[in-house]
């Protein structure tokens, strides 16, 4: 079985890029591109939903918040489920204002576990919330789901960030990031 993971830095990686997302600057950044996909991503769905008819009443939306709280702690549990089943080893959750999150701070993961882990939420929850839009039939139902789809797709953008530096910047599966939670540094064989 390949190695998910290694306790220590190895002999000749270096660091090459940091991301933290606990810097205000780099908060807010990330949140300003989370907005923006979200209203993005609303509108893309409201086209394709085409509802017949939307009344705006506010006793349901306020469930919602109920229900974004909850998905946040899906979403990181679900970062979570993938660390553990891929490395089995201690992680850490949290909120610092700016960001949920899930990290393994005490080990450096390779490319592969990595994206695996960065993925899983936006995988899973983009399946169920694309599904219920698709399949439920009363269209301020659909309108809920394509909000939370939205808040989903927006809350996944640092995930998203890192995934692209990964395919992009950093495709050597021999690539080393370790993850605080708020924090990723990306490391390279010299």
């Amino acid at each position: 079985m390949k190695k998910t993971f290694e306790s220590k830095l190895p002999e000749g990686y270096r660091e090459v890029y940091h991301i933290d997302a606990a810097n205000i600057k780099i908060g807010i950044l990330l949140n300003l591109i989370a907005l923006v996909l979200m209203i993005v991503s609303l509108i893309i769905c409201v086209i394709l939903i085409r509802p017949a008819s939307f009344t705006f009443t506010m006793r349901p939306w306020f469930g919602m918040l109920a229900v974004l709280l909850l998905y946040l702690v899906a979403h990181e549990l679900v970062h979570g489920a993938a660390y553990k089943l891929l490395t089995g080893q201690r992680l850490t959750y949290g909120f610092n204002g700016m960001v949920a999150f899930c990290g393994v701070p005490d080990i450096y993961v390779y490319r592969k576990t990595a994206l695996i882990a960065l993925l899983a939420p936006f995988t899973v929850f983009s399946v169920v919330f694309i599904a219920a839009m698709i399949l439920i039939p009363d269209d301020f139902y659909k309108i809920l789901c394509a909000f939370l789809f939205s808040a989903h797709f927006g809350g996944c953008v640092g995930d998203l960030y890192d995934t692209l530096l990964y395919l992009f910047r950093f495709r050597d599966p021999a690539t080393l990031m370790r993850d605080t939670g708020p924090a990723q540094t990306f490391y390279v064989k010299e």
